[in-house]
């Protein structure tokens, strides 16, 4: 009755990986637990989180090599992964469920970066910026609740929201990783997305230094001023200093990303018998929701919506 901080399934957000195929799943070794799905079986899936009291899905895709270019192109395929299981889980279930997808071009460039580069292999932000406009008009006519651009390139959020608006996607929510930083927490992602191995150089360039904090501040102010109805801090438990400083200075819904790395981490430490799998799940989720975070992206959040709903 006194309790000060409340978690319920309503404050998760679940993401799930897409890949090609019927009636297929894909383990991801590096995340014990979390598969690759393709779009009939991500059906299934998200009928699952509604059941269990989640009220919204982030998508990632894991584009087939053949279809990865240095350009991205395959972004701004209508037809392509994001497109296909947006469109497939509003068909199924409409607004029972939210949908957010992710706007970077990670997963369709063959060189692994965010952005598009110059023959040095430095990420070109403007020319970047003009693409993920057409990626997050692409996911938007599929079917989108919540376009999420993650890339970190700068002026991006003021120019997707001037299109959406500009072609009667106004409804449209963007929620902004205003806060990612160039973190060693993101390996298993980026097996999931079959982007690892691929990474020329590193993302330092255009992600945040791990000892920034008010960069933080500075880069949530803009995203914000741009247009952003929610913003995002990322990674999640080594950062939730950054979560509270968001939420003390911006009266703005404010969401963690509890990354692929400290899922590993926990599935690991309760393999090896270290702690309890429920109680190291719910504790952390806690933790964020404690430090402020309005709602958290976790790879657990199934789990975590069963048991407090248990």
């Amino acid at each position: 009755m006194v309790r000060e901080t409340q978690l319920s399934p309503a404050n998760l957000i679940w993401p799930l990986f897409v890949c090609d195929g019927s009636g297929t799943e894909e383990a991801i070794s590096s995340l014990p637990g979390v598969s690759r799905w393709s779009v009939d079986r991500l059906v299934e899936r998200a009928k699952e989180a509604v059941a269990a009291g989640i009220p919204c899905l982030a998508l990632f895709p894991y584009t087939q090599p053949d279809r990865r270019s240095a350009d991205g192109a395959e972004a701004l395929n209508p037809d392509n992964l994001m497109c296909r299981a947006t469109s497939a889980i509003k068909q199924a279930l409409g607004d029972d469920i939210g949908i957010l997808t992710d706007v970077a071009l990670d997963p369709y460039t063959s060189h692994g970066q965010d952005g598009l580069i110059d023959d040095a292999g430095y990420v070109l932000n403007d020319e970047t910026v003009e693409v993920l406009v057409g990626q997050a008009l692409n996911q938007a006519r599929a079917g989108a609740d919540i376009i999420a651009p993650s890339d970190m390139m700068d002026g991006r959020i003021g120019a997707i929201r001037q299109a959406l608006e500009s072609e009667g996607f106004g409804h449209v929510q963007i929620m902004s990783y205003a806060a990612k930083y160039a973190s060693a927490f993101y390996g298993p992602f980026r097996d999931a997305v079959g982007s690892r191995g691929l990474l020329k150089g590193d993302k330092k360039t255009y992600q945040m230094d791990p000892a920034n904090s008010e960069e933080a501040l500075r880069e949530v102010a803009q995203d914000l001023a741009e247009g952003a109805d929610s913003v995002m801090v990322k990674p999640g438990l080594p950062y939730l200093d950054i979560v509270r400083a968001v939420k003390d200075n911006f009266a703005v819904p404010v969401y963690a990303y509890q990354v692929s790395g400290e899922y590993a981490m926990i599935e690991a430490a309760a393999a090896a018998g270290a702690g309890d799998r429920d109680a190291l799940v719910l504790e952390t989720l806690l933790a964020f929701r404690r430090a402020g975070a309005s709602g958290v992206l976790s790879y657990h959040a199934l789990h975590a919506a069963r048991l407090l709903g248990a």
